[in-house]
């Protein structure tokens, strides 16, 4: 609201008060023209909503001084300001300016600039405050009021948000620059979004992620893949390749991307993924950490979803629930009960039905009416398709090395794979090609890349032993976490109580005949201490080899030595060997 000596009653107090500099620099120079009349003044102050002798006051202070030009009416004196000392007091109780002002007012008052405390009724510190030699001693100290709006004045909105709430609480206040206009397929954003509650997958309560790739052009989601559990690099593949077909059930919207811009999660900069998009000629841009700006069109789809489908879906927490410090949640070694959560496959259908309905029924502001695929159908962008064969090849890995097709299949990575189609094909040299983590398929090739077809573990267990396997492994594990429970809790040091200042007592004292029983039995267990290297020395060496003192005394000199044979002489039987043919001349 205007003030009441607003003459027009369209601007404010702070809009008054920055026009005060021009008005008395144009003032100034009429002055230094000879042509400032007393009207000029009135006119002026009837504008400012300020008396003329105001403006007359701020003319005499700006002849006498050019500072006074600057902010006219600005009070005299040295006006407190914010210093890198109260920053960083503020950064350490987290932006509460209250909680500075009282440490301020204590360090004043426990000492003086003669370093001396000054005699107070108050009490001179606050309780787990900064240290005392990070205070500034301030004389005298501003009150409340000053200070807060010193504050306010001097620090931004976002400054204050950051110290209050960290650096993401003052992105929310920066201004960001707007990408220009593009067309479909130009540039696609490509994310992981964890859902806030719990699925049935198996038997096992998981939190799933989604992986989606969506065009930010015209907000068309391209492709998607649920993952039951930490994703993977096999769900980038799979949602790249959702995203690349347009025929059933993918598409309509799809084709090759010209750009894709990732975070730097290791699974989109995987050497399967980016030899995926390197072989459609796609070019990654590989966006610097903790910048989501950078990709806003993907992250505000995750806000999105996290709004409109995953809190209304039963189990939605707004946070995942977290046991306490160094307390094990009641029941946390038992099998989670899934009789309440939803199954994984129904999750997968609702996310699925949610993206349809993003793409043709949602109607985002940017679009302007629009669906997000009519606008991708009404741009006459060509898009660029790859065959459903090729595709399938530059999203599996590579296994690296050529490999025999047997009589029994092929071996790989110790397991063997077999299929109708390798009938009458024994002995031809093929290339594996996989889907990372996906080890019950993988896919033929012959040695110069041609597909050949898929091929399927031989010999799979069964459903009844695979559920025997995860009951005796979960066992295991139940019973291993008790071991190591029952050690930490003889390796836990306790301590009692204190209500007064004094050195800390431990509890759970043991008597000497305890101790000595303990110790003993570390020392029977103890496999290197049970050792004895030394107990039977080896034998003496020969007599001609040069054996050093050190090592002749540890040997044992009573044991006899092999005797060496006899050399046989080279002449007929019975005639003695000259010794000359031996090439002895002594």
């Amino acid at each position: 609201m205007a003030p009441p000596e607003d003459p027009a009653g369209v601007l404010g107090e702070e809009s008054l008060t920055v026009l005060r500099a021009p008005a008395v620099r144009r003032l100034l120079a009429l002055r230094a023209e000879r042509r400032l009349s007393r009207e000029h003044v009135r006119l002026a102050g009837e504008c400012l909503g300020v008396s003329e002798r105001t403006v007359w006051r701020w003319l005499a202070e700006a002849s006498r001084s050019p500072q006074a030009a600057i902010r006219p009416g600005e009070r005299s004196g040295d006006r407190f300001e914010i210093t890198r000392e109260i920053r960083v007091l503020l950064a350490y109780w987290h932006g509460n300016a209250s909680a500075v002002h009282r440490q301020l007012v204590a360090r004043a008052q426990t000492g003086g600039h003669d370093g001396q405390p000054t005699t107070t009724t108050e009490p001179a510190a606050s309780p787990a405050g900064a240290p005392p030699a990070a205070v500034p001693l301030l004389d005298p100290v501003p009150s409340l009021s000053t200070f807060l709006r010193a504050v306010r004045r001097d620090l931004t909105a976002g400054e204050r948000a950051g110290l209050a709430a960290g650096p993401d609480a003052a992105r929310a206040h920066d201004v960001f620059g707007k990408r220009a206009a593009s067309w479909r397929n130009h540039v696609w954003e490509t994310d992981h979004v964890q859902a806030p509650l719990l699925v049935d997958a198996d038997g096992d309560l998981v939190r799933p992620w989604v992986t989606w790739f969506i065009d930010t052009a015209t907000k068309v989601i391209t492709g998607t893949a649920v993952t039951p559990g930490v994703p993977s690099r096999a769900s980038v593949l799979a949602a790249l390749r959702a995203a690349v077909l347009r025929e059933e059930p993918y598409g309509p919207a799809g084709g090759t991307p010209e750009q894709v811009r990732v975070d730097r999660g290791k699974d989109f900069l995987s050497a399967a993924v980016t030899a995926a998009f390197g072989t459609m000629g796609v070019t990654v841009k590989d966006l610097p950490a903790y910048s989501p700006h950078l990709k806003g069109t993907v992250e505000n789809l995750n806000r999105a979803v996290d709004r409109m489908l995953f809190a209304a879906l039963p189990g939605y927490t707004l946070t995942p629930a977290k046991p306490r410090s160094g307390r094990r949640r009641k029941g946390a070694g038992r099998r989670p009960e899934t009789s309440g959560a939803m199954s994984f496959q129904d999750f997968t259908a609702e996310v699925l039905a949610w993206t349809h309905w993003w793409n043709t029924e949602h109607r985002p502001r940017a679009l302007a009416g629009r669906t997000p695929l009519e606008a991708w159908q009404a741009d006459p962008t060509p898009v660029t398709d790859i065959p459903a064969a090729d595709l399938w090849t530059f999203t599996l890995e590579d296994d690296g090395r050529p490999r025999k097709l047997t009589s029994h299949g092929v071996r790989w990575r110790g397991r063997t794979y077999i299929a109708p189609w390798m009938t009458g094909q024994a002995g031809r040299t093929v290339t594996v090609r996989y889907m990372p983590h996906h080890d019950h398929e993988i896919d033929i090739c012959d040695a110069s890349g041609k597909y050949l077809g898929p091929a399927h573990l031989a010999d799979a267990a069964t459903p009844e032993q695979l559920q025997a396997l995860r009951t005796a492994r979960a066992e295991r594990a139940r019973r291993l976490r008790a071991e190591v429970k029952a050690a930490e809790t003889l390796r836990r040091q306790r301590f009692a109580p204190a209500t007064t200042a004094g050195p800390a007592q431990r509890l759970g004292a043991l008597t000497s005949a305890q101790a000595g029983h303990e110790l003993a039995a570390v020392e029977h267990t103890d496999a290197s201490k049970l050792a004895l290297p030394d107990l039977i020395p080896p034998a003496a060496p020969p007599a001609d080899w040069r054996t050093p003192p050190s090592l002749a005394t540890r040997t044992t000199p009573d044991r006899p030595v092999p005797l060496q044979p006899e050399p046989v002489p080279d002449g007929p039987p019975g005639q003695a060997a000259d010794p000359a043919e031996d090439g002895d001349a002594s």
